[in-house]
């Protein structure tokens, strides 16, 4: 009596597309970021040698992983695994502006290494940052794997299509979503529970921009949602927490939500 559905289930294994496990292109990410920063790896390393050697490992290891990926179809694996390693200095680099910014802009921060190892925010970056170049090269499937994984493992989801400047700030972190086509400047800061979203998820709107341009020194506080892709947020703004935007405002804006709240003194400790 279950022919047709076991049929059914063989067709669909065969059409499939195949990719990597999960954990796979994870562990090799995370060899990528544990390689420029030693805090989040357990290897080390003596010489520039062996550095340059397990650089050109992780190099092969992506050319194996996109083999591996029948979605790729044609794309010439090789070239983009060189294309992206010769990004690697430039990843670099914005992580480094990251890390600072979130070392001098929270209180809490007391070394940059408690940065690097404690801070999901910067482990959600790291991915995000890999991710986006290689959407930019045009790899399928794998940018959206890596974003969902730092997704799994701190609540901040970064779809790596968004285009984010340096020095950018995220704090807390859980609850963060930044859509496809979002635009943040340079020295952004970012509070958990922050929404940049769209106004309508019609699958007509695949190709258009249908979420917000944050420009640069923007803060935005817990809890705010700022939808639509003509909205823009201007330059040295702050907007508020739990305040809900769906229209642009200009440079150095001031926007905050102003709840009733009734306080009554010593009432429960007096009665």
């Amino acid at each position: 009596m279950y022919t047709t559905f076991f049929n059914q289930l063989l067709n669909k294994q065969q059409q499939k597309e195949i990719v990597p496990g999960n954990d796979v292109i994870a562990a090799w990410a995370l060899n990528v970021i544990g390689l420029l920063y030693p805090e989040l790896s357990m290897s080390s390393y003596s010489s520039a040698i062996e550095i340059e050697e397990e650089y050109n490992r992780l190099q092969k290891e992506l050319v194996k992983i996109l083999n591996a990926t029948r979605a790729c179809g044609v794309c010439n694996n090789e070239e983009v695994a060189e294309l992206f390693f010769k990004k690697i200095p430039e990843i670099y680099r914005l992580l480094n502006t990251d890390i600072y910014a979130l070392h001098t802009g929270d209180p809490a921060a007391r070394v940059e290494f408690e940065v690097i190892r404690a801070y999901p925010g910067f482990y959600a970056l790291c991915f995000y940052r890999m991710a986006h170049e290689l959407l930019k090269l045009g790899v399928p499937l794998l940018p959206r794997i890596l974003t969902e994984h730092a997704h799994s493992k701190t609540g901040i989801d970064i779809h790596p299509g968004a285009l984010i400047g340096d020095h950018f700030f995220i704090d807390h972190g859980t609850g963060i979503v930044i859509g496809e086509t979002a635009e943040i400047g340079n020295h952004v800061k970012l509070y958990q529970g922050v929404t940049l979203g769209a106004m309508s998820v019609d699958k007509t709107l695949v190709f258009i921009k249908r979420h917000p341009t944050v420009q640069d020194h923007v803060i935005i506080y817990s809890g705010a949602t700022i939808l639509g892709g003509e909205t823009i947020i201007g330059h040295h703004s702050v907007i508020g927490g739990n305040v809900w935007l769906t229209k642009s405002i200009p440079p150095g804006s001031l926007v905050f939500h102003n709840p009733e709240i009734t306080v009554i003194e010593g009432k429960l400790v007096n009665s």
